[in-house]
């Protein structure tokens, strides 16, 4: 019933007006009328069946927000309060950054999916820290982190670092993120030997501290199989403790939205149904190939519980939306909780 009142009646207006200009206007909402969302929405599902505990963390339930929702941990208690067991912020940058000019966030209605090219817009680390200070401890934080888009290549691993060291007694995991197709000379993030050297360099850090953090990669689902085998060995080499398959796309193959509508769009990555098969194809490769060594988040295309099922059953432990989040309405949250307690349960 929720569901459809959001599909037939809320989203169909939200659609009318600039894919950016409702996102703000959807932080207003969350913000200040947070309790009236929640009059609407089943009470999040609660069960220990669903806790997982994945490299130390225990999660309250496997469905996280995806970064790129909250980048500047502005609204994570607020999101909290809709059944999220884990809330990614960022991707922050050392300096507040514009991003790239607009217009830069579009929807692809026919296939239901989304083409951004924001360039990690974010009010740098300063504004992430003091929003993180007012944390209430509702969920688990996971920190997203990445280089200005004006920092030479030589420089690199500072912002990496800079953000790591800031933002490491607030957030209560990290993700290198490496695979961004949207903020432009990536060359070197996607050399598995600079690859290493990061890592080592964030690890130090981390090793430094009472508390480590743990360190996961995000990758891109546009990864070759040499690739992917690349990035099991990194895992295994450099212990890091996890990976997050995927990250937005640059392909366009299979689209039903008009070429001519892609070409006015232009460059960007892409996101929801369209990229889910291959992401699901990416976590199972991932998973088999290594003998599921290590723990891996699932995200892209999940619309659907039977969207998450299917990417935990390929070898994701946790599953993260944001597409489907915005496509399909805050009670998929409750839908994949729902769907997997009962699987759960069916099995048992």
């Amino acid at each position: 019933m929720i569901s459809r009142l959001y599909k037939a009646a809320v989203r169909p207006v939200l659609f009318r007006f600039d894919a950016e200009d409702v996102h703000h206007f959807t932080f207003c909402i969350l913000k200040n009328f947070n309790w009236l969302i929640k009059f609407f929405l089943p009470k999040p599902i609660e069960n220990q069946r669903l806790e997982r505990e994945v490299f130390g963390l225990k999660f309250k339930n496997p469905v996280g927000l995806a970064a790129g929702f909250d980048k500047n941990a502005a609204l994570y208690n607020e999101l909290a309060d809709l059944g999220f067991g884990f809330i990614e912020i960022g991707t922050v940058t050392p300096k507040a950054q514009p991003g790239n000019p607009k217009k830069r966030l579009f929807r692809i209605l026919d296939d239901e999916g989304i083409i951004n090219r924001m360039g990690f817009n974010n009010d740098g680390l300063a504004a992430a820290i003091e929003n993180l200070k007012k944390n209430q401890k509702k969920v688990i934080i996971g920190g997203n982190i990445g280089k200005n888009t004006a920092t030479d290549p030589d420089a690199y691993t500072a912002d990496y670092l800079q953000c790591f060291e800031a933002l490491h007694p607030y957030c209560d995991y990290f993700v290198l993120n490496i695979s961004c197709p949207n903020v432009g000379s990536h060359e070197k993030l996607g050399d598995v030997n600079y690859l290493r050297e990061l890592i080592s360099d964030v690890k130090k850090i981390n090793n430094s501290k009472p508390k480590q953090k743990p360190i996961l990669l995000k990758i891109s689902p546009d990864s070759t199989e040499k690739q992917l085998d690349e990035i099991i060995d990194l895992v295994r080499d450099t212990k890091i403790d996890g990976i997050i398959a995927t990250n937005t796309s640059t392909n366009r193959d299979g689209l039903k939205t008009p070429k001519s509508e892609l070409e006015k769009i232009g460059n960007g990555g892409l996101s929801g149904k369209p990229i889910s098969k291959r992401s699901t194809e990416i976590i199972r490769y991932l998973s088999e190939k290594s003998g599921r060594a290590f723990p891996i988040i699932g995200v892209g295309g999940i619309h659907s519980a039977d969207d998450a099922l299917e990417k935990i059953n390929a070898g994701a432990t946790l599953v993260q939306i944001y597409t489907g989040f915005i496509y399909e309405g805050p009670k998929l949250i409750y839908d994949i909780n729902k769907k997997l307690l009962e699987n759960y349960q069916s099995n048992n």
